[in-house]
């Protein structure tokens, strides 16, 4: 479900964005956010951490954009969210016991240690691969280009990388028999 609307978040920014512009679409993506916020508050009576955490980068990067009337602000926010998440993992990787994805998933999924080490190091450098991958196409293609990188292009890529993680862990579930 979680996944479901987070797509169609970045869906209504696209289509506010081809029939408006760049700023009517980044204040889409605040009430959008918002009304996601308050749905998981309303059925679930919470809201996750990282769907606070992402509102509020939300908020602030298209304030920023709408205020400034500059289309960079809003361009940063995912470089800025992926290098937050990618400094996390990092953290976990190599000044923490046990790694941040092993902490979330553990419970769903039973793999030795080491391997939880190797997907979170993955993931890391997923995250800073995508930071730097959108500041050289925030800055060097086309506003319209950019859209699509980020509705289109980063979700692909993520759909990607959580393929190939899981066909990893179950390659190592098949091993380990």
């Amino acid at each position: 479900m979680k996944q479901i609307l987070n797509i169609l978040q970045m869906l209504i920014f696209f289509v506010v964005y081809k029939y408006c512009n760049i700023f009517i679409a980044s204040g889409s993506l605040v009430l959008t956010s918002g009304c996601i916020c308050l749905f998981y508050w309303i059925f679930y009576n919470q809201i996750d951490k990282i769907n606070i955490f992402s509102f509020l980068m939300i908020s602030l990067f298209s304030f920023l954009t709408i205020l400034f009337h500059n289309a960079q602000f809003i361009k940063w926010k995912i470089t800025i969210i992926y290098i937050i998440f990618a400094a996390v993992l990092f953290i976990s990787q190599f000044f923490t016991n046990k790694p941040i994805m092993q902490t979330f998933l553990e419970k769903d999924i039973k793999i030795p240690h080491q391997h939880w080490r190797k997907i979170n190091f993955f993931w890391l450098i997923f995250f800073l691969c995508c930071a730097v991958l959108n500041i050289y196409i925030s800055l060097y293609c086309s506003e319209a280009n950019w859209v699509i990188f980020k509705v289109f292009g980063l979700t692909i890529l993520t759909l990607i990388l959580i393929l190939v993680t899981g066909i990893y862990i179950n390659y190592i579930k098949f091993k380990k028999k």
